[in-house]
């Protein structure tokens, strides 16, 4: 992708890394340290974070292709370097917002069948006549261990604060390269 109504794409593209990494960020700490925005959020977090990762290469793409058609300063080398880390701010992000997801899936899966074989114990009496034997259920990502859930949430907050902390970095540096010496600090006389 190169432009966009005669704008290079990556000055829009941008945008839209600079606000919805941080939000899947944001959401990765609620989701992993909350249960109740975890069962109404972590499906579309996941999802968020997903599409965030596929945006992340069409952005520096684009903004590649930027950098080969303005002048070649070493602010817009700093910037370009940088960028190619957001990849690696994003892919923590996702894989661990489908962890949180999968193990909400999984904890409530196992909640639901504990429920149903309870309910069907009182119904015979409690007596062992159940209707069907309690079968147990494989989990993958332990999500009734809190030594699971904690490290979880560890690595959510590390992984967040990292994407967030990566992308200022980024944005700092590209508002660096694009407005270092192109302003006055004084203002202008204008023409009325």
């Amino acid at each position: 992708m190169t432009t966009v109504n005669g704008l290079p794409a990556h000055i829009l593209l941008v945008h839209a890394i600079v606000v919805l990494l941080p939000v899947a960020a944001l959401l990765l700490v609620l989701t992993a340290s909350w249960p109740a925005a975890r069962r109404k959020l972590a499906g579309a977090n996941a999802i968020l974070s997903l599409l965030v990762v596929l945006l992340v290469p069409i952005t520096t793409d684009a903004g590649e292709w930027l950098e080969r058609r303005v002048p070649s300063t070493p602010l817009v080398h700093a910037h370009t370097e940088l960028g190619d880390t957001a990849i690696w701010a994003a892919i923590p992000v996702a894989v661990l917002a489908l962890v949180v997801w999968w193990r909400g899936r999984e904890a409530a899966a196992t909640t639901a069948a504990l429920s149903e074989e309870h309910s069907s114990s009182q119904e015979t009496g409690g007596t062992a006549l159940a209707v069907r034997p309690a079968v147990a259920r494989r989990t993958l990502l332990a999500p009734q261990s809190t030594v699971v859930t904690i490290v979880v949430v560890v690595l959510c907050v590390l992984a967040a604060g990292a994407a967030c902390y990566d992308i200022v970095r980024i944005g700092d540096s590209g508002a660096q390269a694009t407005w270092q010496g192109q302003f006055s600090t004084t203002p202008l006389p204008r023409n009325r």
